[in-house]
């Protein structure tokens, strides 16, 4: 797979729908109707991060349904990369990038959302062929206005801004012709998650894809 070919992919799971749910799981039993609710809701691109012991039993449960594209969120090393490949990830999201992570993503045909804080990383990025990057930590990286300034110079990247991004703030980031859609741990939150509050997520999945898309 090519960085050009990673992006087209990763593109089109970006264009499922506004909002991207960042999750974090701590049991895997809660995975699929997990994903049921979030899909039910109108949000079917999900990030599952690395940062639970569950989460590649989670990636690998979820995967096994319809209707919804499985990514593995907080990849950073080559072996998470593999990991997350073999349990059914169909795409990585990474906080940031380097050279050897890139690499094992290609080498699995696992297309790769890198991660950048800067015109500098973006540029080093879209040198290697990446037009499509998470700007991350979104709002302690100078927000909706920064990636405003960065598409000025840099029109030919679509960026999917995730870290801080609420309902509240989603749609400051989503007018910008540069925001492909944005990630967003609020719609699946840890409380409501390990409570099994599996309709109030799919109301607040709900919510986020109907205001969101207008």
């Amino acid at each position: 797979m090519t960085p050009a070919e990673a992006s087209k992919l990763a593109g089109d799971i970006c264009r499922l729908a506004p909002i991207m749910p960042v999750l974090v799981v701590q049991d895997a039993a809660q995975a699929i109707p997990l994903a049921k609710s979030l899909i039910a809701g109108g949000l079917p691109a999900l990030e599952v991060t690395l940062r639970t012991p569950a989460a590649l039993d989670v990636i690998r449960a979820m995967s096994s349904l319809e209707d919804c594209a499985v990514g593995a969120g907080t990849l950073v090393t080559p072996l998470d990369v593999r990991n997350a490949k073999a349990a059914g990830a169909t795409f990585g999201v990474s906080p940031g990038t380097t050279d050897s992570l890139i690499e094992a993503c290609l080498e699995e045909d696992l297309p790769l959302i890198p991660g950048t804080a800067s015109a500098s990383e973006s540029m080093r990025l879209l040198e290697r062929g990446f037009t499509v990057q998470k700007f991350f930590p979104a709002e302690a990286s100078g927000g909706a206005p920064a990636l405003k300034a960065i598409g000025g110079p840099l029109p030919q990247i679509s960026f999917c801004p995730t870290g801080g991004v609420s309902l509240s703030n989603a749609k400051s980031y989503l007018s910008l012709p540069n925001v492909i859609c944005a990630g967003g741990s609020w719609v699946a939150p840890e409380a409501l998650v390990s409570q099994g509050r599996w309709a109030d997520i799919e109301a607040l999945a709900r919510e986020a894809s109907e205001t969101l898309s207008s």
